[in-house]
């Protein structure tokens, strides 16, 4: 069964309802944790991925600063108290990697912006010599 956006938003669930939720992997029944944080598009008005704080963290007040980011496709079922994942891998990111992954995505958007712009300079000045 497939969570998604418009069944939360029906229930009236908030982003405090969220964080008081344990967050338990079926794969191998390990709990993860709580939601720290919520990765959205604003865009297209959706929540992308939950994130938990890594196990290095201690009550997010020591070391670490590695993240759990779990995709919200991975969502199984989200019940009164927890919120059950299916992931294969468990892998965290720190947060040097999604700056990273973030500069890449916004490198991107700008490259495209800029074909975008050159394409219409060069269909303008077209127009211009006809």
């Amino acid at each position: 069964m497939k969570v998604n956006t418009s069944e939360v938003a029906a229930r009236g669930m908030k982003i405090s309802d969220f964080q008081t939720k344990d967050v338990i992997n079926i794969t191998d029944g390990k709990r993860l944790g709580q939601i720290s944080d919520l990765e959205l598009d604003l865009k297209q008005g959706r929540i992308e991925a939950i994130v938990v704080p890594g196990y290095s963290r201690f009550m997010g007040l020591f070391g670490g600063g590695t993240d759990l980011v779990i995709p919200w496709r991975n969502i199984v079922k989200i019940g009164s108290d927890v919120i059950l994942v299916k992931m294969d891998e468990v892998k965290e990111n720190t947060y040097d990697e999604r700056d990273r992954e973030a500069r890449l995505y916004d490198e991107q958007q700008h490259n495209r912006t800029e074909r975008v712009e050159r394409i219409e300079r060069s269909e303008r000045n077209h127009r211009r010599t006809i």
